[in-house]
């Protein structure tokens, strides 16, 4: 399942970063790894889709194949001509 939220803030230093989820509750933490596109850097306030999954041992949620709204967007408008 997809969900939907915001970054909410990304080391470049670190590669990792917290997304905070659309539909509420604490924000996720994610690595450079994650993200499906990993040349663009995320900025605070995009848009990402993301899946979830459970950190091993701690049982904490973190966000997992972060995708960009935007380029889903634009490649949409591309396509309708």
């Amino acid at each position: 399942m997809t969900h939907f939220g915001t970054i909410k803030s990304y080391d470049s230093a670190k590669g990792e970063g917290m997304i905070a989820p659309e539909k509420g509750g604490d924000a996720l933490p994610f690595v450079k790894a994650d993200l499906q596109q990993e040349a663009a850097e995320p900025k605070s306030g995009q848009r990402y889709g993301y899946a979830t999954s459970q950190v091993s041992g701690g049982g904490k949620a973190r966000a997992t194949s972060l995708q960009a709204e935007n380029g889903k967007r634009a490649q949409a408008e591309n396509q309708q001509g």
